[in-house]
């Protein structure tokens, strides 16, 4: 059981087994959109394989070359999905001090949970540009894997797991949305993009 307890304070195996849930079946996918090393992703899945938490299924391909899925079970998706509620309150009590404006009580509420962030970014509990106000707000700069889940979210938010298909440019016009109350107003007008393209 002392594996499951380290298990259960480990982001990664959670953002794996986020990824496997979304449909992601091949090591190299779930490498790409977890922004995590193939190597460690295949610890990871053999960890998870050991505790039961996803299936390995091998199937034959072209030739006789064998390919092997992964696929979660039940029991790992009870458990990713107790571990999002869990993080999705910690990310409700930081938007909470967030917007009361204390930053030290913030900060150290950041401090505690910062292993979580990337996690809670890769699973949309968080969304980037409120994280990147937040961090600023504390005058914090991101860590590299903070920073990789940030870029990611613009690159992958298909949300369903869509790997390249273009969902990219439909979340950029998504972000342009914070820039105060000018977008509103231009994006009725249909001139939100009309003086911008001549440069």
């Amino acid at each position: 059981m002392s594996s499951n307890n380290n298990f259960n304070e480990s982001p990664n195996h959670f953002m794996v087994l986020d990824a496997i849930s979304r449909g992601m079946k091949k090591i190299d996918s779930i490498a790409k959109v977890t922004k995590l090393s193939k190597d460690e992703v295949e610890l990871i899945v053999n960890d998870l394989t050991n505790q039961k938490l996803i299936n390995t299924v091998v199937k034959k391909g072209f030739f006789g070359n064998k390919k092997t899925e992964v696929h979660i079970s039940e029991t790992g998706m009870k458990m990713l999905d107790s571990k999002k509620q869990e993080l999705s309150h910690k990310s409700q009590r930081l938007q909470q001090l967030y917007e009361t404006g204390d930053r030290g009580q913030m900060q150290s509420y950041m401090n505690e949970n910062r292993s979580w962030m990337p996690m809670m970014l890769f699973s949309g509990l968080m969304s980037m540009v409120m994280f990147g106000s937040m961090m600023a707000f504390m005058g914090m700069a991101m860590n590299p894997g903070e920073s990789a889940q940030t870029e990611g979210q613009a690159d992958e938010s298909g949300g369903s797991g869509a790997e390249d298909s273009g969902d990219a440019s439909d979340t950029g016009a998504a972000d342009t949305g914070d820039t105060g109350g000018f977008s509103d107003m231009s994006a009725d007008s249909g001139m939100d993009t009309g003086g911008f393209d001549s440069f």
